[in-house]
């Protein structure tokens, strides 16, 4: 992995036109223009041998933001705050919602959005200034809402743990939503807080074929893993609790049961779901990913989230963006919801207690910015 403060050139030149085989351990076939840019490179597609598909380095590119609490007032979300140490995601997910916001950086959301990993080394000092803020009132923050805050980088980086030991040191409550068993690396904190009902987690599980999840989560891990992640949660005190998501007719909804089944069985206490979304440029990027990897189903999966999205690809109104509409999206709510219950899993998560947090104390040189003498 190439550590780097700036952007470095691809090893396979960004463009439209994706090469006919796919990068080792990538998701996406190439790199949609960004949509803010007027000028785009295109890629003429390369016909690489199986064996010689070279594979893409990642860059990390430092974040020099202020600030670090991302605020909201979706009423889809149970949350009004969150942080994400990372922008761009390694796990290469081919659906991930989270792609179009690479856009905003000047990146494209195919490639890119994997191989150009933006992080916020300050995360931690950052955040600390802003809960020491007058007027700050505690809430359920979460970690992970964006891309994941247990992706690969987090193993070097330890940003997600920084930003724990912050909140453990002031009592604030944290919600994590991961697909990583990394996350078992901060199980001594995550202990800790749970006695104090300041921390749950969601684990998103998409499949539990590990083919489908090696092809459309190249880099996150495998189901068995996610599902002994819950177990090791479970076991240490942390409420857990399972993200079936996205959702994909024909694709992976008849899994929808046996997830629950699976997740109730190592330990989850609640369940939710997500439609699958397909905002923006992953539109584009799942189709041409079905397309290749599915060529036989393709057009029959897409026809079904038509039927879930009023004709289109996406819907991004609020209320119908996560759960769909139409006959399609109601009897997966339905199946959803009697699983659920013959599993035992409530659909609301546990509650956390705001109360025990306490601003932190910053010294004169930390509130300033300024930086100690040794």
């Amino acid at each position: 992995m190439r550590h780097l403060l700036s952007p470095a050139k691809p090893d396979l030149p960004p463009g439209c036109s994706a090469p006919t085989a796919r990068p080792k351990g990538r998701g996406a076939l190439g790199n949609p223009p960004v949509r803010f840019e007027t000028l785009h490179r295109e890629a003429e597609a390369a016909d690489w041998p199986e064996e010689e598909v070279p594979r893409l380095a990642t860059s990390l590119i430092r974040d020099r933001t202020r600030s670090v609490i991302s605020w909201n007032e979706s009423p889809d979300l149970g949350f009004d705050r969150a942080v994400n140490p990372y922008r761009g995601c390694e796990h290469g997910c081919i659906y991930c919602y989270a792609r179009p916001t690479h856009a905003w950086l000047g990146y494209s959301p195919g490639l890119e959005f994997e191989t150009r990993l933006v992080f916020k080394p300050e995360v931690a000092s950052l955040l600390e200034k802003e809960l020491a803020k007058p007027g700050y009132r505690a809430a359920p923050l979460v970690l992970g809402s964006n891309t994941d805050p247990y992706q690969p980088i987090e193993r070097q980086l330890k940003l997600t743990r920084a930003v724990l030991e912050v909140l453990e040191r002031c009592g604030h409550p944290v919600g994590i939503v991961t697909k990583s068993a990394s996350i078992l690396a901060d199980l001594d904190i995550l202990a800790r807080l749970a006695a104090r009902r300041l921390v749950r987690v969601d684990i998103s599980l998409t499949t539990l074929d590990g083919d489908l999840a090696r092809r459309m989560e190249p880099r996150a891990a495998a189901p068995a893993r996610r599902l002994e992640a819950m177990r090791a949660l479970a076991r240490a005190g942390v409420p857990v609790g399972v993200l079936a998501a996205p959702m994909i007719p024909g694709l992976n909804d008849a899994e929808l049961e046996r997830i629950l089944a699976a997740a109730a069985g190592a330990g989850a206490g609640w369940a939710s779901y997500i439609l699958l979304r397909l905002p923006h440029e992953v539109a584009e990027l799942f189709r041409a990913w079905l397309e290749a990897e599915f060529p036989a189903r393709a057009a029959h999966v897409l026809s079904l989230i038509r039927q879930t999205r009023a004709g289109a690809l996406n819907e991004s109104g609020f209320g119908a963006r996560f759960r769909g509409t139409g006959p399609v999206a109601d009897l997966l709510a339905q199946r959803f919801a009697r699983a659920a219950r013959a599993q035992g899993l409530a659909e609301g998560r546990v509650a956390l207690d705001p109360g025990q947090f306490r601003p932190p104390v910053l010294t004169r040189a930390a509130a300033e910015g300024q930086l100690a003498l040794l």
